[in-house]
């Protein structure tokens, strides 16, 4: 069978195999875990027919090329099309989890019928960024991944959310511009459990709501984190099991971000007096609110659709439909609106003071929060960017008295944070 066939790996002897024949722990629960996720992207391509086509017709060919004694024609590198295998990317950065995922999708996905290749971004935000990046890629080629792209960004000097943010931005732009570009059907990341827990942490000690407490979703679009529920010792173990040698992002040790001094500091703390388990009872917590968040998400939007009117430059908010509703609904549809018609981003204070004009009118003046004038006239209550009318304010028009409220500027969005490996996944 041709080196280029998707299949090719399935024959191999396994590098992680022990004398008797099976391979570590860790490594079986890394490669049992990308199994269940590509199992999960064909079964996914096939029910909405997105996919199917090209399974099919790799499938017939890989069949009609076996009868007649010849190799695959497909290669596994290049964009996926009609006759070719699926392609999944990894998301690989060279530290031990998308190592460890690397490696078990590398050694899952030709007996699953899938082409497996990786992505590798390289921030540039380190001296000597390019050579990490690039013995990243030869990593993942020497575990027969294919295609293999480095892709080097930008990352913007200021932007909302710091530096983490703007890097995570950058890199999963150049994910989805890569994805794109081979046609691959998902990009998988190598967030981890300890990732899942952290994030829950953060989002409580900053006061969000059950949206940022559900932390880092498994999946969102094209972008898969398979590696939810494991454990960052356990893909360590399976690096060092199949003798691979994971970069060790000296970032991980700065205690200037938040999310290190959480994982030198706080968990250790937190398993030392409460107990171990700590880091899956999180995860568990942030699986329950997620599915708390998407229920009142999705009623939500049906209430959005009868309670918010888009304007000329403007948003209207019935205040009927809005005041019948439960606050989780209400706060909910309130800061979509702002968000939607203006990019503003609204904390709880801001958009409690908006609710008040819906459920606690006594005829008090306009609101203004972050980038939005809110105002009751009569039966509804108007969001206006506030640079239209900024000497003004939207109460001169509509006859209310002067702005009041507050003008502090409004608490950055929930975000999902870097994991293990802040360059790509």
């Amino acid at each position: 069978m041709s080196a280029a066939d998707p299949m090719a790996g399935a024959g191999r002897p396994d590098p992680a195999a022990r004398p008797w024949g099976r391979p570590d722990p860790a490594v079986a629960e890394t490669r049992a875990t990308a199994r269940r996720a590509l199992v999960g992207i064909a079964t996914v391509a096939v029910a909405t027919g997105d996919g199917s086509a090209a399974l099919d017709a790799w499938h017939e060919e890989s069949s009609a090329a076996g009868a007649q004694g010849e190799g695959s024609s497909h290669g596994q590198g290049g964009r996926s099309g009609a006759g070719a295998a699926p392609l999944v990317l990894v998301a690989l950065s060279g530290g031990a989890d998308s190592l460890a995922l690397a490696a078990a999708v590398a050694f899952e996905a030709p007996r699953a019928g899938m082409r497996a290749g990786a992505v590798v971004v390289d921030h540039g935000l380190q001296e000597g960024s390019a050579g990490v990046a690039e013995r990243a890629a030869e990593q993942a080629r020497g575990l027969g991944l294919d295609p293999v792209l480095v892709r080097r960004v930008v990352v913007a000097a200021r932007r909302s959310g710091g530096p983490e943010a703007a890097a995570r931005t950058a890199r999963y732009a150049a994910l989805e511009e890569a994805r794109a570009e081979l046609g691959a059907a998902a990009i998988l990341t190598a967030h981890t459990r300890d990732d899942q827990a952290e994030q829950v942490l953060l989002g409580l000690a900053r006061g969000s709501g059950s949206r940022a407490i559900s932390g880092i979703p498994p999946m969102r679009g094209a972008i898969l984190r398979p590696f939810l529920g494991l454990s960052r010792a356990t893909t360590e173990r399976a690096c060092a099991a199949q003798a691979l040698e994971p970069w060790r992002d000296p970032h991980n040790a700065d205690r200037s971000y938040a999310r290190v001094r959480v994982r030198s500091s706080i968990m250790p703390a937190l398993e030392r007096e409460l107990g171990p388990g700590v880091a899956a009872n999180l995860a568990r917590s942030a699986e329950l609110a997620r599915e708390d968040a998407d229920a009142l998400d999705a009623l939500a939007a049906q209430l959005h659709a009868r309670a918010v009117r888009p304007g000329d430059g403007r948003v209207e908010l019935d205040v009927a439909v809005l005041a019948a509703a439960a606050p989780a609904l209400r706060n909910r549809v309130i800061r979509r609106a702002a968000s939607e018609g203006f990019g503003a981003q609204l904390n709880r204070e801001h958009t409690l003071a908006v609710a008040a004009l819906v459920v606690d009118w006594r005829g008090q003046g306009p609101i203004d929060v972050p980038g939005v004038w809110a105002v009751r006239v009569a039966d509804r209550v108007m969001l206006v960017a506030r640079d239209r009318d900024r000497d003004r304010g939207p109460g001169a028009r509509a006859g209310a008295g002067p702005g009041a409220g507050s003008d502090a500027g409004a608490e950055p969005g929930p975000t999902e944070g870097p994991s293990e490996e802040r360059r790509t996944t």
